[in-house]
């Protein structure tokens, strides 16, 4: 997760260490030459360190890089990017590698500023993990990452030769956090932020999905993240958590009961791990690490980025476009949602991840707005062709421009289990009641990938699941080959009648795109090439667990009542996807998917994080879809263009 300045020689610039969370194991090859781009910035930028005194007296440790043909004559932006994963290397004679998103910034133009956040690094003050938002202050001991940045914007405007004013603010993931708080209130000099893979709610965001915990993310993020730091340190190492093995899913299932966690590797050393812990519901800890009610009185212009296939932050940037439209009516916000994983936007092949191939390199448009709507805003460049929305229709592989998001021409259905595996937009007829039943073992857990990883796989999000299909504890409704495309558009939601012979479960549903036995334009010479053929293959377009306890409250959970037939009902993070004709919409339904989510002891405990081995229990579930008990998944189904 975390990583240095120096690190991103094999990532991305310092904004992406959030997308380096998820990848720390396996760095990805960074955005064009390298080693020119770092001799390009060491001969073209002047860098500058400072400690900017904060409303508080607390100075946060800030790089800046000028460039060299600066002055009263010919001044230029400040691009910001305030992160926790240190500003590295440090020391006035020692560059960065890189400095915006993509080169062409480097390029055309702009002061880069990197900032440690309080706390971290050489930075003074204590750090908080996503710290809460004040919305009332009463003087000058009241801060927060709002006013944070903008005291760092009021300094860097008044003491920074050459800038020419203006101030764009950007990040991905835990930075992306940083760019949405420091839009609230915006200063007067920050003209235009674009949010990336953001945090918008931390117990949604990377930590928990409908609360199941994510457990690789948390445990391989906080064994090493975060730990006391008494004074400013200058250090760029980073000492990543040793498994002692490849296998993820056999380390975690070895682990056991996760109070086993602290024991035998923490050593009471990572304090987020105990406030985790010690909060398994949506409490006060968690609500008050809410961002979104408080995204108001935004002045700049915003562009909120991210990625159908994010495997951290997909729900915080629909959440944030969707909060910034709604509290502060008027103001340019554009989304762009395309077919990436965490970071995916930066990189240079994004023409395809793990099953799902795109045909084209999808971030080059991106990436050419995304400077287009800078230079607009900071130099006065022209302004960029941006619709409201700019999504990408994975399964049609284009992109699409629309005036809201969800398009308003989208119409409700439903998707209803039938019979022998069927699923059909007819609700169930049978007056008698009728389930699929399975065995859900906590020590044989259903597998959220095949990769042998102990890392944090962004490949999964698109994975074939012909694996899970095969097993008799995962359920499977599909269709009939389709007559015509069906593209669904927007949020799901699943609502499904289940019973237990346990006092809890977990609920997983996946909507995956089946295509069909024989792919057509797939050839024989194909075959000898050495091209997979992927007749038959299972998709996955989106999952989603779900935690059963919370089907009532989030805050305050509750056991199930063994065998007696219960309502779910939880909402899956948007998609847009076209289901060609030929293909089939398939719904699988499991109770594991480990060790993405940790295992529900299916004994209700009143904290998972404190059960114990006898609590793991093998139960029966059972899913109905009668006509009293429909089970289905409700998508929003957008007409063809023609219609």
């Amino acid at each position: 997760m975390p990583l240095t300045f120096r690190s991103l020689v094999v990532l991305v610039c310092v904004a992406l260490a959030g997308p380096a969370r998820a990848q720390a194991a396996r760095p990805q090859q960074p955005y064009g030459d390298s080693s020119e781009r770092a001799e390009y910035i060491r001969s073209h930028y002047t860098k500058f360190e400072y400690r900017v005194p904060m409303r508080d007296g607390t100075r946060l440790f800030t790089s800046v890089y000028v460039p060299n043909d600066a002055s009263p004559g010919k001044r230029y932006p400040v691009m910001l990017v305030r992160t926790p994963y240190s500003v590295a290397p440090y020391g006035q004679d020692r560059y960065a590698r890189r400095l915006g998103p993509t080169e062409q910034y480097e390029k055309d133009g702009f002061i880069f500023a990197f900032q440690d956040v309080r706390g971290r690094n050489m930075s003074e003050g204590e750090f908080v993990n996503v710290r809460p938002h004040l919305a009332k202050k009463s003087g000058p001991k009241d801060i927060d990452e709002s006013t944070d940045t903008h005291d760092t914007v009021e300094w860097l405007v008044k003491n920074v030769q050459g800038n020419n004013g203006r101030v764009g603010q950007w990040g991905i993931s835990y930075p992306g956090f940083y760019t949405s708080a420091g839009a609230i209130d915006s200063h007067p000099a920050l003209k235009a932020v674009s949010p990336q893979a953001p945090i918008a709610d931390w117990f949604w965001d990377d930590m928990h999905r409908h609360g199941a915990f994510n457990l690789v993310l948390a445990f391989n993020f906080f064994s090493t993240f975060g730990k006391p730091r008494p004074v400013p340190t200058f250090s760029e190492e980073w000492k990543r958590f040793e498994h002692g093995t490849p296998d993820g899913y056999q380390f975690f299932l070895d682990l056991g009961p996760l109070s086993n966690a602290d024991t035998r590797y923490l050593k009471g050393d990572v304090a987020f791990w105990k406030d985790i812990t010690a909060h398994p519901n949506y409490d006060e800890f968690w609500q008050s690490r809410n961002l979104l009610p408080h995204l108001k009185n935004i002045k700049a212009a915003v562009m909120v980025v991210g990625g159908w296939f994010d495997t951290e932050d997909l729900y915080g940037p629909l959440r944030t476009y969707r909060a910034i439209e709604k509290q502060n009516p008027g103001i340019a916000n554009t989304l762009v949602m395309g077919p990436w994983p965490h970071g995916g936007w930066t990189r240079a092949d994004s023409s395809a991840l793990g099953d799902a191939e795109f045909g084209f390199q999808t971030s080059e448009l991106y990436q050419e707005l995304e400077l287009a709507f800078f230079k607009h805003h900071l130099k006065g460049g022209e302004k960029p062709n941006l619709p409201e929305a700019l999504v990408f229709e994975t399964g049609a592989n284009r992109w699409r421009r629309f005036e809201t998001w969800p398009p308003k021409q989208v119409r409700e259905q439903k998707l209803y289990f039938q019979p022998k595996g069927g699923l059909t937009f007819a609700a169930p007829t049978a007056r008698e009641e009728s389930f699929d039943e399975y065995v859900s073992d906590p020590n044989k857990p259903v597998p959220y990938t095949t990769e042998i990883t102990t890392a944090w796989t962004k490949n999964y999000m698109t994975e074939d699941q012909r694996f899970a299909a095969r097993r008799p504890d995962v359920l499977v409704y599909q269709t009939e080959p389709l007559q015509n495309d069906l593209t669904l558009a927007g949020p799901l939601e699943a609502e499904l009648w289940v019973s237990t012979t346990g006092t809890d479960a977990d609920w997983v549903v996946k909507l995956v795109d089946v295509n069909p036995g024989k792919v057509p334009g797939f050839s024989r010479e194909d075959e000898a090439a050495g091209k997979r053929n992927r007749g038959g293959q299972q998709t996955l377009v989106r999952g989603e667990p779900f935690r059963g306890r919370f089907r009532d409250s989030y805050s305050e959970p509750k056991p199930f009542k063994p065998g007696e037939v219960t309502k779910v009902r939880f909402v899956i993070n948007d998609v847009f996807h076209t289901f060609e004709r030929g293909h089939r919409v398939m719904i699988q339904v499991q109770s594991s998917w480990f060790p993405f989510i940790d295992r529900n002891p299916q004994t209700f405990v009143p904290n998972i994080f404190e059960a114990k081995e006898e609590d793991f229990v093998r139960a029966f579930h059972r899913v109905y879809r009668s006509a009293a008990h429909p089970s289905s998944l409700k998508v929003s189904v957008l007409p063809a263009l023609d219609e």
